[in-house]
């Protein structure tokens, strides 16, 4: 066993003295350890509960002959981060969290591992991790939360909660209607309730092979949860004794599956920063423009919140990822010949999987739309791309033209949507927010909330070199690329130049004269870096552009 080394012969009776001070028996140190990489913390709502996962997956190790060792990871929680300094530590964390990981793993020596995340950056995190180590490992994450019901019996998220402030500025929604959505809008534990980030990169790992059937959609407080984090412990002890390990499950063509259901699914545009950046891990390339490709192929079968008015419980009742899989599949639109961490091939997965619900997952030939959830679009404006949610965009804004709002900050931006200075028509753009500008890169759901819950996502397009919440909706453009901090066109923008958006056609046009931007740029000058010292210091000289996937190098 890899474990050996820190447990058997005289040179490891250090190592075994320091392992009987922690109560470990030597009957135990006879069996494979398990490293069971719990996120558990008091502060993220997806992941109060995941010390009772982590029992349950510890109770599957030892039932299946294993000894679990528990460690920890951090996780941050993206709606409390939201909409002040707190953002820029986001994203960020996913390396923090994928650098510890593969530390205490090879510190450690584990036989296996078992991770157990649940939110936005804290999956991608560890498959990163998962990927650098190498050895066995499946995911069980926390689970869904539940939706939120108001009053008058309407299901409710917390993309609506972020739209309420919106409303209120807008002078829709009094202080005492705010109330009620804060007090409904989240009313479990669990990864917050619509197909956002955290909820699209777990049903992600159930689809490139990582997790079990389940995973990504059985609600954080079912108990089949805790069933599904017992038979996750006992699987791990399968995998260690077949050494089957991730860079076996994650090779080429399980990404290239992961995109196609990402498609499907209608996931959030942060899976186009996190897939890049764990294949890379793996030594596998993702092409930002296999997007457009595999999307063109691939119909958007679900429309969950923010998209539409289901969830993930919905999903969960209707058959769950592997029903999306089940549809696609039968179009020949992904590889069901590869392994996974079930000890089976993607089509053994799905032998006698149905499709329960065909409101919540279209069938194959009656989809919402022939193409896939999300687009790449290119231009002058992001010669190297930019990413939206086309399946969350209206159908009269796939197509707009306006001019220019220029605002070098969030907090320029929402100062004036709040203040009622943008209007229908308008294309705000929000700059030096990329990785290396922010530095961090921060979702814009602020922005993005408060122009739908004034009634104007029908009408105001908004472009930024930062990122997005998975609860936006709207022509809500991230990820612009190269970034205005790197030079990026973006940068070169000035209020009231006219931004041609064409999502049918992939195409983000700005409308200036080659002479007038060379001018311009003869004239730009980088600014100061927002922040000197500390870790974000350090992360802004590393990272690379959104469009590799914010990596860093």
């Amino acid at each position: 066993m890899r474990s050996d080394v820190v447990k058997k012969g005289i040179p490891a009776a250090p190592n075994r003295s320091l392992l009987y001070a922690l109560g470990y028996t030597k009957e135990e140190l006879e069996r494979p350890l398990i490293g069971v990489v719990c996120s558990y913390n008091e502060i993220v709502p997806g992941h109060m509960n995941l010390d009772k996962i982590a029992e349950a997956v510890k109770a599957g190790i030892r039932a299946a002959g294993g000894t679990p060792v528990e460690f920890p990871a951090i996780a941050v929680c993206d709606g409390i981060a939201m909409g002040h300094v707190g953002m820029k530590y986001s994203l960020v964390t996913r390396d923090l969290i994928a650098d510890s990981t593969e530390a205490m793993a090879m510190a450690h020596q584990f036989d296996g591992l078992v991770m157990i995340p649940n939110c936005d950056k804290n999956v991608p995190g560890l498959l990163m991790a998962a990927a650098r180590v190498n050895v066995p490992t499946i995911f069980v994450s926390g689970g869904p939360m539940l939706a939120g019901t108001l009053k008058d019996g309407r299901r409710t998220c917390l993309s609506h909660m972020f739209e309420a402030v919106g409303s209120y500025y807008a002078g829709k929604l009094d202080e005492e209607g705010v109330e009620e959505y804060e007090n409904s809008a989240c009313p479990t534990c669990g990864s917050c309730s619509g197909m956002y980030t955290a909820n699209s990169m777990n049903c992600l790992t159930e689809a490139i092979g990582m997790g079990l059937g389940g995973n990504g959609t059985i609600p954080a407080v079912h108990s089949a949860r805790l069933r599904l984090a017992k038979h996750a412990g006992m699987k791990i002890m399968e995998l260690v004794e077949k050494d089957l390990r991730p860079r076996d499950i994650m090779t080429e063509a399980a990404f290239h599956n992961a995109e196609t259901i990402d498609m499907a699914l209608g996931c959030s545009t942060n899976t186009m920063l996190h897939l890049p950046a764990i294949a890379h891990e793996c030594g596998i390339e993702l092409s930002f423009d296999m997007a457009n490709e595999i999307s063109d192929r691939t119909p958007n079968l679900c429309h969950l919140a923010p998209a539409g008015d289901t969830y993930m419980e919905d999903l969960d009742r209707a058959g769950g990822v592997y029903a999306v899989m089940a549809e696609l599949a039968k179009a020949g639109l992904i590889d069901t010949s590869l392994p996974t961490c079930t000890g089976k091939t993607v089509a053994e997965n799905l032998a006698g999987v149905v499709n329960r619900d065909p409101d919540i997952i279209r069938p194959i030939d009656n989809p919402y739309s022939k193409t896939g959830g999300i687009a790449v679009l290119k231009g002058n404006l992001a010669p190297d791309g930019c990413v939206v949610k086309q399946s969350a965009v209206a159908p009269e804004m796939m197509r707009h033209t306006g001019p220019a709002r220029v605002f070098n900050s969030e907090e320029e931006a929402i100062e004036a949507i709040y203040a009622g200075k943008i209007v229908a028509g308008d294309v705000v753009v929000i700059r030096y927010e990329g990785p290396r500008g922010g530095p961090g890169m921060r979702e814009m759901l602020n922005p993005t909330s408060a122009i739908a819950g004034m009634g104007l996502d029908k009408d105001v397009a908004l472009i930024t070199d930062g990122r997005f919440s998975g609860a936006t909706r709207g022509a809500s453009i991230g990820h612009v690329s190269p970034e205005a901090a790197a030079g990026g066109n973006i940068g070169l923008v000035e209020e009231g130049d006219i931004i041609v958006i064409d999502i049918p056609a992939h195409t983000i046009q700005w409308q200036v004269s080659d002479q007038v931007l060379e001018a311009r740029r003869a004239k730009w000058t980088c600014p100061e870096p927002k922040l000197k010292t500390g870790y974000l210091a350090r992360y802004a000289k590393m990272v690379s552009s959104a469009d590799k996937g914010a990596i860093l190098t």
